[in-house]
């Protein structure tokens, strides 16, 4: 190949990675994904979810500043060891695009 087919190639593999997850993540609605219907089978991602329940049914009309920001911390921290807990490895659309671009190209 020359190097211009080359670059062009590469620009179209730019322009969808960076496009694909954009206008797909436009179409999902963010939706909280604390409990699913079976629930989590790990004891410590039950008490998690068990927490963040309890949170969000907390009345916070009579609850001071600094209290609603450290709840908002505690959430925070709560969903980040969840996501650790849960593992996995993710791939997006436009990862996936390439992928399969470059598997058609290399082979």
């Amino acid at each position: 190949m020359s190097g211009n087919k080359t670059l062009r190639i590469a620009c179209i593999v730019m322009l969808f990675a960076l496009a694909m997850p954009a206008a797909a993540s436009s179409i999902v609605k963010n939706e909280p994904q604390t409990s699913s219907a079976s629930g989590p089978e790990d004891p410590r991602a039950q008490q998690l979810v068990q927490r963040l329940e309890q949170i969000r049914s907390m009345d916070k009309s009579n609850l001071s500043t600094s209290e609603k920001r450290s709840l908002r911390k505690e959430v925070k921290q709560t969903r980040k060891e969840m996501k650790a807990l849960s593992g996995g490895v993710y791939l997006s659309v436009g990862a996936l695009i390439i992928v399969i671009l470059l598997l058609i190209l290399l082979l």
